[in-house]
């Protein structure tokens, strides 16, 4: 099968021909349609986070199931499925305790001694947080995916593997924001965009996106935002705290910056939540003002959406089918296997939302 590979941090992405294995007895094949280019992808790209190499990328995707091993019962040939990286184990403590995309488990990888789910020829190939979806093929465990209505568009749905659930998830979950709170997003791409949409599901009362691009505010507003803050033409603290008298009840950092985390705690009001959803590069430090913690305001962490995502993703689908859930504007543009270091490309310049691949 073709596959986009990784050989080397800070280099493009190499199409090459791998193979996979034949289902393990709790693992499942699938064939890819579609996988969207997460800006997660390019940190390990570039080596913000360091990662076994040679890798194929690619985390965000769905697809439709080819091969189950002997013991899969959830899933069979046919059925169509949303990948998710955070697979869970449902027997250790996370996962007993509601935290399941905290899962550590190393049983849903081989062990050493086993052969690699993916290769080419002798030289073993890592998989890319439990999917390697950047290829035409997945072998994974049964708990790294979701069966999903086969009306749910696949381009649509491979959006809620990664960024939508990252995003609302963050908003209903992790923060549970109550419907009449006032929140802030920092950062309208793929992620922030559908944290926007979760906090406009959630009933918040206003919702004021910020980012630097006018064209994602004009996006923003789309997704569900009341309220739009340019942060290169004004102080986007500032800005919050003067629309909303003193700061949000929620604010969501959705970048993955130093400077854009510490805002996210400064605009909040008293008693405020900030969380940050970004992902900050290996050995960032980040410095906040200790009397603020005296106006109870908090600061905490988003993995994932902090998903049950067995249960969340076929509910993401419902409300994509109610028009709820707007991932139609999320997709910028629709691309092949071959173009995806144009796709890698364009997440630098901030410019696109999503750009997807599709392999049929």
């Amino acid at each position: 099968m073709k596959a986009a590979v990784l050989r080397e941090i800070n280099k493009p992405l190499v199409i090459e021909d791998i193979s996979h294995g034949n289902p393990a007895p709790r693992e499942v094949l699938v064939r890819t349609v579609a996988a969207g280019v997460c800006h997660s992808d390019l940190h390990f790209q570039d080596g913000s986070y360091p990662y076994p190499l040679p890798a194929v990328l690619g985390h965000e995707s769905a697809g439709i199931v080819e091969a189950v091993g002997s013991d899969v019962t959830y899933v069979k040939p046919g059925d169509h499925v949303i990948t998710c990286l955070s697979a869970f184990c449902g027997h250790c403590e996370d996962c007993l305790t509601g935290h399941m995309s905290l899962c550590q488990e190393p049983e849903l990888q081989r062990t050493p001694t086993e052969a690699p789910r993916l290769n080419r020829g002798d030289e073993a190939i890592a998989q890319f947080l439990n999917l390697s979806s950047f290829a035409e093929r997945m072998l994974i465990h049964e708990h790294a995916l979701a069966k999903v209505d086969r009306d749910m568009p696949l381009d649509r749905a491979a959006l809620i593997g990664c960024g939508v659930t990252t995003g609302v998830g963050a908003v209903i979950h992790t923060a549970a924001v109550e419907p009449g709170a006032t929140v802030a997003v920092i950062g309208c791409g793929g992620v922030g965009l559908s944290a926007i949409n979760g906090a406009a599901i959630a009933g918040a009362s206003r919702i004021i996106a910020i980012d630097a691009l006018p064209s994602k505010l004009d996006l923003a507003r789309k997704f569900g935002a009341t309220d739009v803050i340019n942060a290169k033409e004004v102080d986007a603290v500032e800005a919050v705290r003067e629309l909303t008298s003193g700061g949000v009840h929620y604010s969501f950092e959705a970048i993955g910056l130093k400077q854009t985390t510490e805002q996210a705690f400064k605009m909040l009001g008293r008693g405020g939540t900030a969380t940050i959803i970004g992902m900050i590069p290996v050995g960032t430090q980040i410095e906040l003002h200790g009397p603020e913690f005296l106006m109870e305001r908090k600061i905490q962490g988003s993995n994932m959406g902090s998903n049950r995502f067995r249960v969340d993703m076929p509910r993401f689908v419902d409300f994509y089918l109610q028009g709820r859930l707007h991932l139609d504007d999320l997709i910028s543009r629709r691309i092949k296997l071959e173009d995806v270091n144009e796709g890698m490309e364009a997440l630098k310049t901030g410019e696109v939302a999503r750009s997807v691949i599709m392999f049929e």
